[in-house]
């Protein structure tokens, strides 16, 4: 068979992954891609498309009516558009993960989200808070498909299992799980396993690991006939041409072929592919194909069948390739007949309630609550907040505002008085979630550990080091599915979440051993959780479910064991024998649970720091908790803010310092770069993070690459970082930008004295070491140099600064007196003679009370 001629695509996007969707009529077809905006077509029209700019990047699927289209991105935002005004109309939903897929319901009224998460939403397009949640998958979901009828609804999970719903009931129902059918792939894979409803309403297809094509009846579950394309690589697209009649398949073999439906014989084929073509769609009345690619290209085929076979297109909806065509009936069980070629699930379908195609009832069925009922079942049911609370008297409270919930918080509407507090979900620091089949377990300075998950039966999990010739990476199957884990230098611990009657586990597997086997693995009580752990040079610490912190030796004794005030348990720390633990405390005024922490040392058995609050903004949320090289507790919050905690040793005097706002890196100040920044750790007084590009949210294979950013203390906009205090010199008193100089000067001064306040409460309580006695000497000069440039700078100003730069000369630490004299000098040098007088007047008043003192 000869092959056809290559058509010539047109330039819809950025060069990157690129999606299409036809309007239901035909006359527009509307593109998404990675830039920020969509493209909109004319049928039958050389015009330039219309852009709609106000969209989302990295777009990953579309779906369209004729009044309106929806499009997911990675972000995990779907929005709905405007074809009549082509703007943006409203966003109506996220999701904490990327979205994969979108699919309208043939009325439109509701819009099934795929997404890396567990959980399927189906939204009611008009009313968004009108949410169906789909939860049988155990892994994401790759594509979600209506059948004609919207009753139906098919999710195309990772784990290679295509899960069947019924959405005619109050509550969806899963009908059927079909297995064996897809293959397992990466959700961000260019292969496709969505799953093709043939026009007919009775059958499906999908693609399957063998790269074919397998129908599958929709009344029996039984596998009919199949089209054994010749694909060399996987498909990453196919559709059936309106009628049925045709069915296209393409792959990243770069081949493109039409089939017969009624003989699975090839029709024609197109070899020359430029790019792996990414989606496919016929126009709904003419013989055209238009497909996009992972290249931003947009190919509009016209009268891509063949003359000789275009007669196909003509004909009316034919039947699904049936090896028996289920209506016949098998063993005298007739199956009910069609109407019009579509299966009436529901009887007439409750006669689409006097003919509105937007009845709800095209979707809850016979048995749906009224629309006075609906505000009773829309249930917040994975605490994501798209069901907003109403009160007594059907007003909405502050309860729809976004904030962080537990899974297992509802939130109660309508007739209910009942307030339901936002509680802070647990966490465990330096992990990720589930992307694909893998996630990181921890990643810190010392190296990361990841998983990969095998199916259910179990995982594989590597441990790497950055320092291979100190430890050697090392691999191992694991069974127990590993969920949390932490790493040091000394060893890898690992807790697992209790399944069926297998318990919770907590095992522990030190690097080195001058012993047989040290490692050691301890279950816990049934039904009890872990929500985090953590890993010392001396301890291990478990915080459960149960409310109990449970702490262990480094090898398997268990040491204490107590409940925590503040529940439910959020998260924990732990350095050398100190152990930091978060929980839930009381509502604030942002109708969130207060996080409250508490801080002790296990060995001697004193707590430092009681339910104490930990410092966020209204609508915050703590991002990650830990300590740094030198023993400081140091947290992470979501509006980017890295904060230490001053004076912890002492009781009731502890509090949250602000040491560096990510958002005003200068880095950032141009407004070109679209980024943020994953914490790891505080070490060589140093933040270690992540930077993570665009809208992502947590980093991901392969490993990447350790950023790090020195102290910056907000006390204006985006400025260039301090230099070092080691290098100012006190003859510094000229600078090219004085605004600047003087900015860094004020920000040197404060952030030396914290680092100063906060080394010397170490020293107080350690035995220091030589180089912290000289780091603690290096900080009282940096404060004592850059006093001096300030006072330098102020009589530069003027005459009229003089008492600022007195004020600064008090500050000045000055034990011996030396430092007083060199300001007196400073003023002189200036001609700033009164100030001078001034400032000897001070150093003798410092004298005379050393004197007192001393007698």
């Amino acid at each position: 068979m000869a092959p056809q001629p290559r058509i010539r695509g047109r330039q819809a996007h950025t060069p990157g992954s690129t999606y299409l969707a036809y309007t239901p009529n035909g006359k527009k077809l509307i593109t998404v891609g990675v830039d920020n905006f969509c493209r909109i077509f004319s049928t039958g029209s050389d015009d330039e498309p219309v852009t709609v700019d106000d969209c989302q990047e990295n777009n990953t699927a579309i779906a369209s009516t004729n009044g309106f289209f929806v499009a997911g991105s990675e972000d995990g935002t779907v929005s709905q558009y405007s074809l009549e005004n082509n703007k943006l109309e409203k966003i109506l939903v996220r999701t904490s993960l990327p979205v994969r897929d979108v699919a309208l319901s043939p009325d439109g009224n509701w819009v099934a989200v795929a997404s890396d998460e567990l959980v399927v939403k189906v939204v009611n397009t008009e009313d968004m808070t009108q949410v169906q949640y789909l939860r049988d998958q155990n892994r994401g979901v790759k594509h979600v498909s209506f059948d004609k009828t919207g009753s139906h609804l098919a999710v195309s999970c990772t784990d290679g299992n295509i899960y069947m719903y019924s959405l005619s009931s109050e509550d969806p129902n899963m009908i059927r799980k079909v297995e064996g059918m897809i293959m397992s792939i990466d959700s961000d894979a260019e292969a496709t396993s969505k799953v093709l409803w043939h026009p007919d309403g009775r059958a499906f297809a999908t693609p399957t690991v063998s790269r074919d094509v397998q129908v599958m009846s929709f009344s029996d579950w039984e596998r009919q006939k199949a089209f054994r394309t010749d694909h060399s690589a996987d498909i990453t697209a196919a559709a059936w041409s309106p009628n049925g009649a045709i069915l296209a398949t393409t792959s990243s073999d770069l081949n493109l072929y039409l089939w017969d439906t009624k003989s699975q014989k090839l029709l024609t084929k197109f070899d020359d592919m430029k790019a792996t073509v990414l989606a496919m769609a016929w126009h709904p009345t003419e013989n055209i194909l238009s497909y996009t690619n992972n290249d931003g290209e947009l190919f509009i085929h016209s009268d891509i069948v063949p003359s000789e076979h275009a007669s196909l297109l003509s004909q009316a909806v034919q039947p699904a390739p049936f090896f028996h065509d289920p209506s016949e009936g098998r063993s005298g069980n007739a199956t009910k007949p069609l109407t019009n070629g579509t299966k009436q699930t529901l009887p007439e379908r409750r006669a689409r309630r006097d003919g509105t195609p937007d009845s709800l009832d095209d979707i809850l069925g016979p048995d749906a609550i009224s629309d006075d009922e609906m505000d009773d079942f829309v249930e917040d049911d994975d605490g994501a907040g798209y069901a907003p609370a109403v009160n007594s008297h059907g007003k909405r409270t502050n309860g729809h505002l976004g904030a962080l919930h537990s899974p297992s918080s509802k939130r109660r509407v309508h007739g209910s008085s009942s307030f339901a507090p936002e509680i802070h979900e647990a966490f465990q620091p330096g992990s990720t979630p589930w992307r694909g089949n893998r996630r990181y377990l921890c990643l810190n300075l010392v190296g990361f550990v990841w998983t990969v998950s095998q199916e259910q039966s179990h995982h594989t999990v590597t441990v790497e080091f950055y320092d291979r010739e100190f430890h050697r990476d090392f691999h191992f199957t694991d069974p127990w599915l590993y969920d949390k884990a932490c790493l040091n230098e000394n060893g890898t611990l690992f807790s697992s979440q209790p399944k069926g009657d297998t318990p919770a586990i907590v095992y522990y597997r030190p690097h080195e051993t001058w012993t047989t086997r040290t490692d050691w693995r301890t279950e816990l009580p049934k039904g009890e959780s872990v929500t985090a752990i953590a890993l010392s040079e001396s301890y291990i610490v478990v915080t459960t479910s149960a409310n109990y912190v449970r702490i262990y030796t480094l090898f398997g004794l268990p040491f204490r064991i107590y409940r925590q005030k503040s529940s439910p348990a959020v998260t924990c720390a732990a350095w050398r024998d100190y152990v930091l633990t978060v929980g839930n405390g009381p509502v604030g005024g942002d109708g969130m649970c207060q996080l409250q922490y508490t801080i002790e040392n296990v060995k001697r058995d004193e707590v430092y720091q009681s339910e104490d609050t930990v410092a966020l903004t209204p609508k915050s949320t703590l991002s990650s908790v830990f300590f740094s090289d030198d023993g400081d507790p140091y947290i992470y919050d979501s509006t980017g803010v890295l904060l230490t905690l001053l004076h912890w040793r002492t009781s009731a005097q502890a509090r949250w310092v602000p040491m560096l706002d990510t958002t005003l890196l200068s880095r950032l100040s141009t407004g070109q770069k679209q980024e943020t920044y994953w914490p790891v750790a505080v070490a060589n007084r140093k933040f270690h993070c992540i930077i993570l590009k665009g809208q992502d949210k947590h980093p991901y294979f392969p490993r990447p690459i350790l950023s790090e950013f020195d102290f910056q203390l907000p006390l204006s906009g985006p400025k260039p970082p301090a230099k070092d205090p080691d290098a100012m010199h006190e003859d510094e008193d000229e600078a090219q930008d004085p605004q600047t100089d003087q900015l860094r000067l004020e920000h040197t001064l404060l952030l030396s004295s914290t680092l100063h306040t906060q080394l010397s409460s170490t020293l107080s309580s350690t035995r220091p070491s030589s180089a912290q006695r000289l780091a603690l000497q290096q900080f009282d000069s940096a404060v004592d140099k850059t006093l001096l440039q300030l006072i330098a700078a102020e009589c530069l100003a003027g005459e009229d600064r003089g008492m600022k730069a007195l004020e600064m000369a008090g500050l000045l630490h000055d034990s011996d007196g030396m430092m007083l004299e060199r300001a007196g000098k400073i003023a002189q040098r200036y001609g700033r003679d009164l100030l001078r007088d001034k400032i000897g007047e001070l150093a003798e008043r410092r004298l005379a009370e050393r004197e007192e003192e001393e007698e």
